[in-house]
């Protein structure tokens, strides 16, 4: 599916493909979402390495870091605060999240809802999917191959995705949710 916006002449219309229209829109988080990853991939350095190494910060991996991001509209979050999603299928055939994940690729994912004027986030987690694909290999294995969580469909039929619950999986296995804001109604205690 694909988005036709006018480009300005007469006549002239520019066609964008959904999923560009999708990350022009989440782009817009993306300085406030480098600040948070900030604070849990970036470490102070230590006494020895400020002293002689002129380090005062330091990033706890040397080699690529692989961050997958996903910013939903706030009224997702009234409805689903504790799932996450991740595509599963598109029109086009391109090959997608789930895949990708599932084929090793993307170390932590970054889930968000944007507030109600879309402007920033109100709420967000940090997730480490090494444990996601240890559980969900796990379910897959003692399940017969019967894939975990929700399917479910976008209305404008533009993907087709899965959705986990954040708080079940972290019960298997404590430190998938590596951090995380709540929106001012949850409490520590319903996450």
């Amino acid at each position: 599916m694909a988005f036709i916006v006018n480009a300005g002449a007469v006549g002239q219309r520019l066609v964008i493909p959904h999923w560009k229209k999708d990350k022009q829109w989440a782009d817009r988080f993306m300085p406030e979402i480098k600040g948070i990853l900030g604070l849990y991939l970036i470490g102070e350095a230590p006494y020895e390495e400020d002293a002689t190494r002129n380090t005062d910060l330091i990033v706890l991996r040397m080699e690529a870091v692989r961050i997958g991001v996903r910013v939903r509209k706030t009224y997702y979050e009234k409805e689903y605060p504790y799932e996450f999603t991740i595509r599963t299928s598109r029109p086009s055939g391109a090959k997608t999240e789930l895949t990708k994940m599932v084929e090793g690729w993307g170390q932590y994912f970054f889930y968000g809802f944007s507030d109600t004027a879309g402007q920033r986030l109100s709420s967000w987690c940090l997730l480490d999917m090494n444990k996601f694909r240890l559980w969900l290999n796990r379910h897959l294995f003692h399940n017969g191959g019967k894939m975990p969580g929700i399917a479910k469909s976008n209305g404008d039929k533009s993907s087709d995705f899965r959705a986990f619950n954040r708080n079940e999986i972290e019960k298997l296995h404590p430190g998938f949710i590596v951090g995380k804001l709540l929106p001012p109604k949850q409490t520590a205690g319903t996450t």
